[in-house]
């Protein structure tokens, strides 16, 4: 079985080859490389290193969001792509659920945050439970003290959210150090493989990115467009 795992929601992207339940290939980008314009040459480059066909793919995992409005959608344009080329069935990985891979060993709840400008964040809570991450608040649009309010202590934190946002003095908040604030495309694997085995797919039709949110642009526009012309006076009859 040979599969494609896709992370493009953070500042930096990475494409991971899987062949059996097990990723054979993988190559980050730099950060600031532009996804869009590296995407298609790195790919291929990895399939013929394995001498693999586009066509050959039978499973694609793709990180969905939230993260990067430009990033998701490359991801999801180059998945939906493959998909009508390959007939490749697609999961939709959460991206927030990648990023809780990364947490210590030892954590027991989390909060994952992520800057969603305008003084907002994008956050998910997990516990722990039996060594596995379980979703207590599913990705969402919140102020990140109203999200800690809610979060059981000691709760762990990482995420590239933490960079921005002001934290509170409060020991039973944990930050990890910035290593684990990106996303790693290997957990998009580990995690679309287990999605695939319960036969959670999802049809490329509906394969979206989870914005949560308009971008910046988009609200400007809205906006923008709400506003009324001012009214004329009305025109004065002739004597």
């Amino acid at each position: 079985m040979r599969a494609l795992a896709i992370e493009t929601s953070g500042r930096s992207g990475a494409l991971a080859l899987v062949e059996d339940g097990r990723v054979v290939a993988e190559e980050t980008f730099p950060q600031g490389l532009k996804h869009a314009a590296e995407l298609l040459p790195r790919l291929d480059a990895m399939l013929r290193g394995r001498g693999w066909l586009p066509k050959e793919l039978q499973e694609l995992y793709v990180s969905v969001g939230p993260g990067s409005f430009t990033g998701l959608r490359i991801g999801i344009t180059l998945a939906k792509t493959l998909a009508m080329v390959s007939g490749a069935k697609v999961a939709a990985v959460p991206s927030m659920r990648v990023l809780a891979e990364n947490a210590p060993v030892d954590a027991m709840h989390l909060l994952v945050v992520l800057d969603a400008r305008r003084g907002s964040v994008f956050a998910a809570r997990y516990q722990k439970e039996a060594g596995e991450w379980v979703e207590r608040e599913p990705a969402h649009l919140d102020q990140l003290s109203l999200a800690l309010s809610r979060a059981p202590g000691p709760i762990y934190m990482l995420g590239e959210g933490l960079r921005i946002h002001q934290l509170p003095a409060d020991p039973t908040v944990i930050v990890t150090g910035p290593q684990l604030w990106e996303p790693a495309v290997s957990h998009v694997a580990r995690l679309g493989l287990e999605m695939a085995g319960a036969g959670d797919f999802v049809s490329e039709d509906l394969l979206a990115p989870l914005y949560l949110r308009a971008s910046e642009a988009e609200e400007k526009w809205d906006n923008s467009s709400r506003v009324k012309p001012p009214t004329s006076a009305p025109a004065q009859e002739p004597a």
